[in-house]
């Protein structure tokens, strides 16, 4: 099995800079430095991010941001249908035991009128 290579954060942002200056195409850049150009264009994604130490793009910093709400909403809805399933039940147990509770009574009486 293979080594995973690792790299810098600093030579991650430089290849990035090279490729975002346009003095190199892609595959120039992948081939000088020995890296698929998936993870190019991965480390592309992480640097628009800022995750090299650098400032985040205004469009990143709104997905990060739509992302994280997105997550808040599922989260929410998921809370708000617990929530809805919970009374349900608990109502129909309250109905269950309320409507038991009369025609236990209602026997009752009816037994112990005979004297």
């Amino acid at each position: 099995m293979r080594n995973q290579r690792r790299f810098s954060p600093e030579l991650k942002r430089s290849v990035i800079e090279e490729l975002l200056s346009q003095t190199s195409t892609a595959a120039q850049i992948c081939r000088r430095h020995n890296i698929s150009s998936g993870l190019l264009y991965h480390w592309k994604k992480q640097y628009a991010r800022g995750k090299f130490g650098n400032e985040p793009t205004k469009e990143a910093a709104l997905a990060d941001r739509v992302e994280q709400l997105e997550r808040l909403v599922g989260q929410l809805t998921l809370e708000k249908e617990l929530l809805k399933k919970a009374l349900k039940h608990t109502l129909e147990k309250a109905e269950t035991k309320e409507h038991s509770f009369w025609v236990t009574s209602t026997k009752e009486s009816k037994g112990g009128a005979s004297s």
